[in-house]
């Protein structure tokens, strides 16, 4: 019978010492799996956040606010141009590039009409890296002509302010001859 008491106070202290340790054991495994899963999806978020869901959405109010490619750091072009190396199969990014690539021509178009070289040279070369690099056409004439436009305003400018030069010379020359 001794033999028997033994054995049952054993599992009786099993059962006393092992059964709280058991459910300690399943406790802690579930607080860990809930704890890993919510700083996986944290991570995910932090990642997403950083970096294409802030662009999509920059790009999307700049969309609809009609900034194409102005002003300089927050315009359609250079946020979507911006998702593509993190996301290249982005297809709304895509798609965004190719519908506002007419209406950024124009605003290019408008700029150079309007004098201001400088600034369509920039608008001309965000249209460019799209096209090289992601429009499925590659036959934009578009882009051409407008280089065309810019190369001859620019060098109308230059006539200008060479005649401008040349008036201010002679004045000058006058001026030196007649207090002589």
């Amino acid at each position: 019978m001794s033999r028997f008491l033994s054995t049952a106070s054993g599992r009786r202290g099993m059962l006393l010492y092992g059964l709280p340790l058991t459910i300690a054991l399943a406790v802690g495994t579930l607080w860990y799996s809930h704890v890993s899963a919510q700083a996986k999806a944290a991570h995910a978020a932090a990642n997403d956040s950083s970096g294409v869901t802030v662009l999509l959405g920059l790009a999307d109010r700049a969309f609809r606010e009609h900034h194409l490619v102005a002003p300089i750091g927050s315009n359609v072009y250079e946020f979507y141009l911006s998702v593509l190396p993190l996301d290249p199969g982005n297809k709304l990014a895509m798609a965004r590039l190719h519908e506002a690539f007419m209406p950024a021509c124009d605003e290019v178009e408008r700029e150079i009409g309007e004098g201001h070289l400088d600034e369509a040279q920039r608008e001309l070369r965000l249209l460019r890296d799209y096209d090289a690099n992601h429009d499925q056409d590659k036959n934009n004439y578009k882009l051409a002509l407008l280089g065309s436009y810019l190369d001859a305003q620019r060098t109308l400018l230059i006539r200008k302010h060479e005649a401008e030069a040349l008036q201010i010379r002679g004045r000058l020359t006058a001026a030196a001859a007649g207090e002589n």
